[in-house]
């Protein structure tokens, strides 16, 4: 339960760490526009970086497997044999689901801690302790009402258990049946009285005859009839089943019990025991879990112990004899949503559970895409040293003008100041300059094809300046010329 809760934390942590890192990796490519190229690639990367540890951490958690903390207890001590070696398969085959198992004495000790929230499931029965959050996953067995006329006695019913003693096998698991049978039979007035005894007690409490009857409560198995018939092997003499007539008329009361007929020779087969078919009461014994386990937990449970039972079931009979619960919703124990899902083969598939947030998902993926798109971009642009800016070159080209001589220079200038403008507009994409920059461009290009224009004047204006000097020049020495001939 703790550990389901917890997954679930861990999942929606995971998933805001990712949205928080891309978020936070947005805004540092915006505060960071003006840092350094290998500055905004750290903090950029190193958030990429929180992002996808993030996810993965989540992920790793997710398909973790769940364990769950299960308590089981009997007498004999067979009921947490079997669990283990169940945990043990499930380890094995690396089951989604894992089983701790806790050992308790009795099934009335593992009811309690299952009550008492110190284990998400147990096997229980149905007549013992509280099971208002219980819900049912599996019964694992039947058991039978045994109520065993040792020899020398001569009952033949309940009715003449009147004012006996009657050992009682399993102490306060059988409470409630025992204040059930002295209800319905009045044995209370009768001073009929009930003993509490252990099993290794049996042979020495019915030689010493101290108990006239043994009721005794055990799974209909080879393993449990072998206990009985080893307790009954040191009493010698005719032992008689003694049959619980009302057994409808209880079950139709208490829903824990069952009316059953215990086939012809159950417990021995020569001489036949019983010698006929008898009529008693029966109750399962149910693997349950708290309301609080989630659906896909206990349904992964139930199906991963259905696939052990194939391989366990020639080592430990008892699991040949697990089943599905009763379904309904008056059931006396309910069956757990996920257990009744997976019975009903109405598991969800994969897309069933996650297709609205594959859906979403793919929506998400592309715009990550597109913005880690732009942030690879923002990345990887080069930055412009000082004296390679747009405005720098611009400057730069002042002094080459006002030092030009021909009009090629200047040609070559205009030339440079469509290069420079050109690559701005390459490396930026629109909105991407800065405003102050950009005036500031646009004043300086201004600035430089005025002067340009003034060059290139001044130099046609020298150029006209020197051919009249020339000229003059030419037609003073041509004067002198003329003045200096002889007269005739």
């Amino acid at each position: 339960m703790a550990d389901s809760e917890s997954r679930d934390q861990v999942q929606t942590l995971a998933a805001g760490a990712v949205a928080g890192a891309g978020l936070l990796a947005l805004f540092a490519a915006f505060a960071t526009r003006r840092a350094p190229r290998w500055l905004r690639v750290t903090v950029i990367l190193g958030l990429v970086a929180v992002a996808c540890a993030a996810g993965i951490i989540g992920y790793r958690y997710s398909t973790k497997p769940s364990t769950l903390t299960v308590a089981v207890g009997s007498l004999d001590g067979d009921a947490p044999k079997v669990m283990q070696a169940i945990a043990k398969r499930l380890e094995i085959t690396n089951a989604p689901v894992r089983l701790k198992v806790i050992d308790e004495l009795t099934v009335t000790d593992a009811t309690a801690a299952f009550a008492a929230g110190k284990a998400e499931l147990a096997v229980v029965r149905p007549d013992v302790g509280d099971l208002s959050s219980a819900r049912a996953l599996m019964i694992v067995a039947h058991a039978a009402v045994l109520i065993i006329a040792p020899p020398g006695s001569t009952a033949t019913s309940i009715e003449d258990l009147k004012g006996k003693t009657v050992g009682v096998v399993g102490g306060t698991a059988n409470h409630a049946l025992v204040r059930i049978l002295t209800k319905e039979y009045d044995l209370e007035r009768s001073r009929t009285r009930f003993r509490d005894i252990l099993p290794a007690e049996v042979p020495q409490a019915v030689k010493a005859k101290q108990v006239q009857a043994l009721l005794i409560v055990a799974p209909v198995t080879e393993n449990y009839i072998g206990h009985i018939r080893e307790m009954l092997r040191a009493t010698k003499g005719r032992v008689a089943l003694l049959p619980i007539e009302s057994a409808g008329a209880i079950a139709n009361v208490q829903r824990a019990y069952e009316s059953y007929e215990l086939p012809k020779g159950t417990i021995r087969g020569s001489p036949a025991l019983p010698d006929e078919d008898l009529t008693t009461l029966r109750m399962p014994f149910y693997l349950v879990a708290s309301k609080k386990v989630s659906d896909d937990v206990a349904g992964a449970l139930v199906k991963a112990m259905f696939d052990a039972r194939s391989q366990l079931a020639k080592d430990y009979p008892l699991l040949a004899h697990i089943a599905e619960p009763d379904k309904d919703k008056d059931a006396f124990i309910p069956a757990h949503p996920g257990a009744a899902q997976y019975f009903e083969d109405e598991q969800k598939s994969f897309f069933d559970k996650y297709g609205d947030q594959l859906f979403y998902g793919s929506m998400l993926l592309g715009m990550l895409t597109t913005l880690l798109a732009s942030l690879w971009r923002y990345m990887t642009k080069k930055d412009p040293g000082q004296a390679d800016r747009p405005l720098a070159r611009l400057f730069a080209l002042i002094d080459h003008v006002r030092q030009a001589h021909q009009e090629s220079d200047l040609m070559k200038a205009e030339h440079e100041i469509d290069n420079i403008l050109r690559s701005q507009m390459e490396q930026c994409a629109p909105g991407e300059i800065d405003a102050g920059e950009a005036a500031a461009v646009s004043l300086a290009t201004h600035r430089l094809e005025h002067l340009i224009s003034q060059r290139c004047e001044a130099l046609r204006n020298d150029v006209g300046s020197s051919a009249s000097v020339r000229s003059l020049q030419a037609g003073t020495q041509s004067g002198s010329n003329v003045t200096s001939l002889p007269r005739p």
